[in-house]
């Protein structure tokens, strides 16, 4: 038993090893502003539980992807890309429940819907 989780375990941290030098990293985001250039979208993104502001630039293969296309604010989204001096550069992305972000972006995400809602309840009726 013990040789097959030493096992696991150096495969696990050989793939770990192999994603880094890839220069990879996952990240978790919530849209900040309405976006209006599809191409670089203001937001909250979290990557290793530290969060700033940044823009997330989007290649074609993203700007064609349904999810892009409907992106607003306050969505938020896991991210795999890379950090450019520009801001991050997405690879993929997957539109997340505001629940299933890391503690950091939470109470953004939260104050954000709530934002959102305040504006949208007065043009219901």
């Amino acid at each position: 038993m013990s040789l097959l989780l030493l096992l696991f375990s150096v495969i696990a941290m050989g793939s770990a090893s192999l994603a880094q030098a890839d220069g990879e990293v996952l990240g978790f985001a919530v849209v900040s502003e309405a976006p209006k250039d599809k191409a670089r979208v203001a937001a909250k993104v979290s990557v290793n539980d530290a969060v700033s502001d940044m823009k997330l630039l989007a290649s074609d293969t993203i700007l064609n992807n349904l999810i892009w296309k409907k992106l607003e604010i306050c969505h938020a989204m896991k991210l795999e890309g890379y950090k450019v001096a520009e801001g991050f550069q997405v690879v993929t992305v997957h539109v997340i429940d505001a629940s299933m972000l890391p503690m950091s972006l939470q109470s953004f995400a939260g104050d954000c819907l709530i934002k959102k809602a305040l504006e949208i309840a007065p043009m219901v009726d």
